[in-house]
């Protein structure tokens, strides 16, 4: 029997058990699949979509909030290097037109069917299952702690959108984007009134509302 759990600590880490037992079940690629940015006042909601070579998975895939950011960059490369990879963003304008809920879940379909391998089961982390896919899915709550597959999608998620909030920095100078990542911390809030929002803030979250309505009162 494997332990699920690591024991000197009691803390329970992702493993491969889901999957295998998809596969027993004759699904041949199954795909872990998570979001990065849901949170934030600005930039996209990034979704991966990930199929692990079962000979060959990275050690130490986990949820990427428990991770540093020099882990995740390196197992970020070694997930690349050995499985299949697909990444699709929703822009603030998707957003706003879907709402985040709705962007995150049809981010999430095009991830999977971005795949180079067609996925013939997805683990999907949270509680929704996104519509119109064209393989069985299952929401797994609490995914990228108990799915491997779920928990390299969050890594590759995070560095993917970590890596584009240095470039909005450039673009938008004065905001912080490469420090506090889109964020509402005390620093983008005190930006967002000074400077007002740029078109890569997401005009439906309340700060970046109130500072809109501010500009323009009669709309």
């Amino acid at each position: 029997m494997i332990c699920r759990w690591s024991c000197s600590e009691c803390v329970r880490v992702p493993d491969f058990s889901l999957e295998s037992a998809l596969m027993s079940a004759g699904h041949g690629f199954v795909a872990g699949v998570d979001e990065a940015g849901r949170g934030p006042l600005a930039g996209p909601v990034v979704v991966a979509a990930v199929v692990l070579d079962a000979h060959n998975i990275p050690a130490g895939l986990d949820d990427s909030k428990k991770l540093s950011a020099r882990r995740r960059e390196s197992l970020f490369e070694a997930i690349c290097a050995t499985a299949h990879v697909a990444v699709f963003s929703a822009s603030p304008g998707a957003i706003a037109a879907r709402n985040i809920r709705g962007a995150t879940l049809w981010a999430m379909t095009r991830a999977i069917a971005a795949l180079s391998v067609s996925a013939d089961f997805a683990l999907i982390d949270g509680r929704d299952v996104p519509p119109g896919l064209t393989c069985g899915a299952q929401a797994v709550i609490g995914g990228d702690g108990r799915s491997v597959s779920i928990a390299a999608a969050s890594i590759v998620a995070k560095v993917t959108r970590d890596r584009m909030c240095p470039v909005l920095d450039v673009a938008c100078p004065g905001y912080g984007f490469a420090a506090h990542k889109g964020y509402g911390t005390a620093r983008h809030l005190a930006a967002l009134k000074r400077l007002g929002a740029t078109p890569h803030h997401r005009a439906g979250f309340g700060p970046v509302a109130e500072v809109l309505q501010s500009l323009n009162p009669n709309a």
